[in-house]
């Protein structure tokens, strides 16, 4: 059956029938499929080679042939050959001015409490803040990499999900399908199992909002296994953008090659050739001698009798290509020049002041914003699918309902006195309301929590007060500490009545 499927799938091909891609899935036409996405790979390869210090460009200088004045080898001069980590340095940065703390999270709908604290323990319990970190740095370096959410039962039979970070240098390979209106209709992945025997089989799994195609290699054409995806969405997250270094590649490789060759000469002329006369070849002092003295029958001085040959300046046009390098490198990747130096003087600056400083990377985070708006709007959304569909069913009508919002940290944390104060001003001046205060205060974590605490230090408050002047029912009002002495007690029992007198008599009888 699996022989006559592969025969129908050539003869298709030949003939140029037009299959549909549910039709080729039908079919078992896997290969078919793959040849209709799209995939990153060669870029990836590339990107890698350029970010990978071995396979820069400078590598590939060619040592030096020794040879006698017959043009016999003598042997060989090994030349410098020193690449510079530019791409990790400017892709390092780039990252922490994007994801350098975590991503918040903030619930705008209402009565989705539940759902809402089932979201912030997935993102724990996945380690998402580290995911991303990994997905944007991949990115960054091979300009592909995705986040798949997996779902599986635990060794309890209770569903789980956990995220696996996909990458071209991790073995796999990424697949999408795109419409018109750049809408992901699909995603495959693509990677290698090695099973018993040692034995390594390729694996392509599609991902699909409604289905899941298992796809395994075999010795004749494909065996498909069809998965329903409860999850109800595509469960990868992609992460698509150009190398960090884009367009800077020719000015790095020229650095690398000017200071290989500035190697090579230092080499020849950086250190001191001494120039002897010949009678004071003939009585140098050895080198652990005491009191060492030179003789010298040079009659023009001691100066012309021995002198050294230095390098005294390299040529100036080269120093300043090496600055001209350094800074376009470094200004047109957006990326701040941050030197021992700098850190020291910027040490006391303010957040505020510290954006100012840094702006070329800001610049280049809210590039990424862009994009990565959209990556995490989705993630919203996905997780919450995952957790009404997955993990909680009984969380399916808040999930439906539950609407979150991320924001973007700054990288070196918010200048917290300066918002504090602006708070204060506020509540002060009666423009901002004390729930609005709390939800804007940078030192509270948890807002809800926080109302709480506050609500039962207010109530114990109150209680103190009252079993100071009062019980607890608050029936018996404010006590008298007067011990009956006092003239106003004296005037109380003058305006009594002559008749409540006798009825206090009676009632003693």
């Amino acid at each position: 059956m699996q022989f006559l499927q592969v025969t129908t799938n050539l003869i298709n091909r030949i003939a140029g029938r037009k299959q549909e891609f549910d039709e080729l899935l039908a079919s078992g036409d896997i290969s078919q499929i793959r040849s209709k996405m799209r995939t990153n790979g060669r870029a990836a390869d590339s990107a890698m080679r350029e970010y990978d210090t071995a396979t820069h460009e400078v590598m590939s200088r060619k040592d030096k042939i020794l040879t006698d004045k017959k043009g016999n080898r003598r042997g060989v001069q090994h030349l410098w050959k020193l690449p510079i980590p530019y791409q990790a340095y400017i892709n390092e940065i780039a990252l922490v001015f994007l994801y350098g703390r975590p991503v918040k999270w903030t619930q705008v709908s209402e009565g989705t409490d539940e759902a809402f604290a089932k979201f912030l323990d997935v993102i724990k319990r996945t380690r998402f803040n580290s995911k991303i970190r990994q997905c944007k740095r991949l990115a960054g370096k091979e300009t592909e990499s995705a986040m798949l959410f997996r779902v599986f039962k635990d060794d309890d039979g209770n569903p789980d999900v956990q995220i696996r970070v996909l990458a071209k240098s991790k073995g796999d390979e990424i697949y999408t399908r795109w419409d018109q209106y750049e809408n992901l209709i699909s995603v495959a992945w693509g990677y290698n199992v090695r099973e018993k025997e040692d034995k390594v089989v390729y694996h392509f799994d599609i991902f699909t909002p409604e289905f899941i195609y298992r796809c395994t290699k075999k010795s004749l054409g494909w065996q498909v296994e069809k998965e329903i995806n409860f999850i109800g969405k595509i469960p990868i997250i992609l992460f698509q953008q150009e190398k960090e270094w884009e367009g800077v590649e020719h000015l790095i490789n020229r650095e690398e090659w000017i200071a290989s060759r500035n190697a090579d000469t230092n080499d020849y002329f950086a250190d001191p050739i001494a120039v002897y006369n010949a009678d004071v070849i003939k009585n140098l002092p050895e080198k652990g001698d005491v009191g060492k003295a030179l003789y010298t029958n040079n009659k023009d001085g001691v100066q012309n009798a021995m002198a050294y040959v230095t390098w005294d300046n390299a040529p100036q046009s080269k120093k300043d290509e090496l600055d001209f390098l350094e800074a376009h490198i470094l200004s047109k990747s957006f990326t701040p020049n941050i030197t021992l130096d700098t850190l020291k003087s910027i040490s006391q600056l303010s957040a505020k002041a510290l954006r100012t400083v840094m702006m070329l990377a800001d610049i280049k985070a809210s590039k990424r914003k862009e994009s990565h708006d959209e990556l995490l709007d989705r993630t919203g959304s996905l997780i919450g699918a995952i957790i009404g569909n997955v993990l909680d069913v009984s969380l399916k009508s808040q999930c439906d309902e539950l609407s979150v919002a991320h924001e973007f940290q700054e990288p070196f944390g918010e200048d917290i006195e300066a918002d504090i104060k602006n708070i204060t001003a506020c509540l002060d001046a009666e423009i901002m309301s004390n729930e609005t205060a709390i939800e804007k205060n940078p030192l509270i974590s948890d807002t809800a929590l926080e109302k709480e605490r506050i609500k039962a230090e207010a109530d114990e408050r109150m209680k103190q007060q009252q079993s100071i002047f009062g019980d607890d029912g608050g029936e018996a009002g404010a006590q008298s500490f007067s011990d009956g002495d006092d003239e106003e007690d004296g005037e109380e029992d003058e305006e009594k009545k002559p008749g409540d007198e006798k009825k206090s008599k009676k009632e003693k009888k």
